[in-house]
């Protein structure tokens, strides 16, 4: 009966709104659950689950085996009874055999994780090593009642991959471990477990944990990870140890240690072994690096005025490597303008590390990027790339496996405009438009016109690449141009506000966009993320009128995007006139620009910028 009322509810909103944004009929049940409401809040029945994590791992360079236990507290928030657990090994992508979107080499392949043991509540389980995926689901002897919990713990083991990817070996000495520990899946009001596999493209869903994170490894190893370091004194010597708390509210960068310092091999306490704890609240995960040959440098920056909030910023790297030197004072300068202009939102973080290694990857309060060498732009440009993903997908709990846009269309947005003010704006947009969007345009096949709210799960390569960052980034700068800066980040705000430390579908973004702008905008989704359009306007012609002239505009290709005219008038002189994707509401796919004077119009030429044209020969028109 509540299904059929959402019906005739959704029904009525066709018909009041003129335009209905596609609805899978799942994401339809949680809004008629009550766990989702369509002003864009979280509904009044909404709920997610939670854990607290407890890990030890041990790892012993050039060895490539990894140890660990962890102990697990599943806290069940949901209203349903859960019979089985979903235990997600993402580390078995190195398995051969496994399902993969990329390919795979011998490097590459590796046993995956091996668990020796799995115990529930004190009862130990069975586990088959050898056909265990990226996940694998465990039959309860006791269901999880609602607002219950469970203990789990386990015990594994797996082999560090020669080839580092998002994670591995970065040499022989220097790992970088990312997604080492079984965790448990996210269930959630809409779709329940997630079993989606995990193929080497697409990325996570987690839910928000509190994690304890002890990693034990030789002396003379230094240790990065999610999280605050619990015991410096501990484990660091005493010089090294005051360097380490100084540069938590120092804003000159502090060189903890150097490359001077590595070579006296005295640098932590001089233990066989020496373990390094960290605690993190509240995250999606947690990851590490270790090294026994790379410097560290560190400072911090006040990330929150209001609250007078210091982030430390930190530094891992080979000396040689030029770009990784400015690494730390890029990041303090980032941070603060991510957390005063775009998002505008505080860093919601204590730390985080840039990490030299392969990926170009981003971690809760971690990164893993590849060095640049000398080309101290382009390694500027991809780590603030990275350091903006923390407020998508990790402070707002993104299913990325899903909904890709979510997150890398925001970053990839992010990226821009900071990019336009550390360097040169027109080499910023450069930038973009080569890495974001230039494929993308001259790319003709199928494949190419995939709506962007297709799952990411379904989609690979390319059209993954397209619909997860190029397209939605074109999407939300073309929406803040039409609404103006001031109403579009007083949304985006209220979307934080709301679903920062949840798990946001897009229908949730939509709904809060209309519900704070208090504007009917579907027609903006439908044009953007539910179709197959793409990019391609045509001056049709000029005509003279009594108060001016007319200029007809076709939309060849669909999307509603901003773009300049330049008019050249029969006198010679001309004008640009700016005109935003709003003029594509009524009419998507002709609109008449009116432009108000007594001169003839000799010329017009649309100029799209950053959106760029797939014909641009039919971009101009002149009598």
């Amino acid at each position: 009966a509540r299904i059929f009322a959402f019906a005739l509810f959704i029904c009525f909103s066709i018909t009041a709104s003129a335009q209905f944004l596609y609805m899978p009929r799942n994401i339809q049940d949680a809004y008629a659950k009550g766990t989702r409401s369509l002003d864009g809040k979280p509904g009044k029945n909404y709920w997610q689950n939670t854990a607290r994590y407890d890990i030890n791992i041990t790892a012993a360079p050039p060895a490539r085996t990894v140890r660990g236990t962890e102990s697990i507290t599943y806290i069940n928030n949901s209203p349903d009874s859960l019979r089985s657990l979903v235990i997600r090994l993402i580390l078995n992508i190195h398995k051969p055999g496994a399902a993969r979107d990329l390919p795979a080499n011998e490097n590459y392949l590796s046993t995956g994780i091996l668990i020796d043991s799995f115990i529930v509540n004190g009862m130990s389980y069975r586990w088959n090593n050898k056909s265990a995926s990226t996940w694998q689901s465990v039959r309860l002897a006791r269901p999880l009642a609602p607002h219950d919990s469970t203990n789990l713990n386990v015990k594994w083991h797996y082999d560090v991959s020669i080839e580092s990817n998002r994670e591995g070996a970065i040499d022989s000495t220097t790992f970088f471990l990312a997604y080492f520990y079984p965790r448990i899946s996210v269930y959630d009001d809409y779709y329940g477990w997630d079993i989606i596999d995990f193929t080497d493209q697409k990325e996570f869903y987690s839910d928000f944990n509190d994690y304890t994170l002890s990693v034990t490894v030789p002396k003379n190893y230094l240790v990065w990870a999610t999280g605050d370091l619990q015991n410096p004194d501990e484990i660091l010597q005493p010089a090294y140890a005051a360097k380490y708390k100084q540069s938590l509210t120092a804003a000159d960068v502090i060189r903890i240690v150097t490359q001077q310092d590595l070579q006296s091999k005295n640098i932590t306490r001089q233990n066989a072994m020496n373990t390094w704890r960290f605690v993190a609240k509240n995250v999606p995960d947690v990851s590490l690096g270790l090294s026994d040959h790379y410097v560290w440098d560190a400072a911090s920056t006040i990330v929150d005025a209001a609250a007078a909030r210091r982030t430390s910023v930190n530094a891992a790297y080979i000396d040689t490597s030029t770009d990784y030197h400015y690494m730390v004072s890029w990041v303090q300068r980032d941070l603060v303008w991510l957390s005063t202009n775009w998002p505008g939102w505080p860093y919601p973080y204590s730390k985080t590390t840039i990490f030299q290694g392969f990926a170009d990857m981003e971690y809760p309060m971690m990164v893993n990027d590849n060095s640049m060498g000398t080309d101290t732009a382009f390694g500027r440009f991809v780590a603030a790339h990275e350091v903006a993903h923390t407020w998508f997908p990790f402070y707002m709990g993104i299913n990325e496996s899903r909904y890709a846009f979510m997150d890398e269309g925001w970053a990839t947005t992010f990226e821009l405009l900071i990019n336009r003010a550390n360097m040169d704006p027109e080499v910023a947009d450069r930038l973009y438009r080569g890495f974001r969007i230039n494929n993308w345009v001259n790319n003709k096949t199928a494949e190419q016109t995939m709506p962007i709210i297709t799952p990411a799960s379904v989609v690979k390569n390319f059209t993954y690449g397209d619909n997860a960052y190029g397209k939605p980034s074109l999407a939300y700068l073309a929406l803040k141009d039409m609404l103006g800066d001031q109403l579009f980040k007083k949304a985006l705000h209220e979307f934080i506000r709301r679903w920062n430390g949840k798990h946001p579908n897009p229908w949730d973004f939509f709904y809060t966009f209309n519900n704070v702008t208090g504007k009917n905008l579907n027609w903006f989704w439908n044009n953007w993320f539910f179709s197959n359009n793409y990019i391609d306007l045509s001056v049709q012609g000029a005509a003279k009128t009594a108060t001016g002239n007319t200029v007809t505009v076709i939309n060849n290709g669909g999307f509603a995007i901003p773009f300049d005219a330049l008019i050249t008038y029969t006198d010679g002189t001309t004008e640009t006139r700016h005109f935003s994707a709003g003029i594509w509401e009524k009419a998507q796919k002709e609109a008449k620009l009116v432009i108000s004077g007594k001169k003839s119009i000799q010329s017009v030429q649309v100029i799209g910028g950053l959106f760029v044209d797939a014909t641009e020969m039919n971009n101009k028109w002149a009598k």
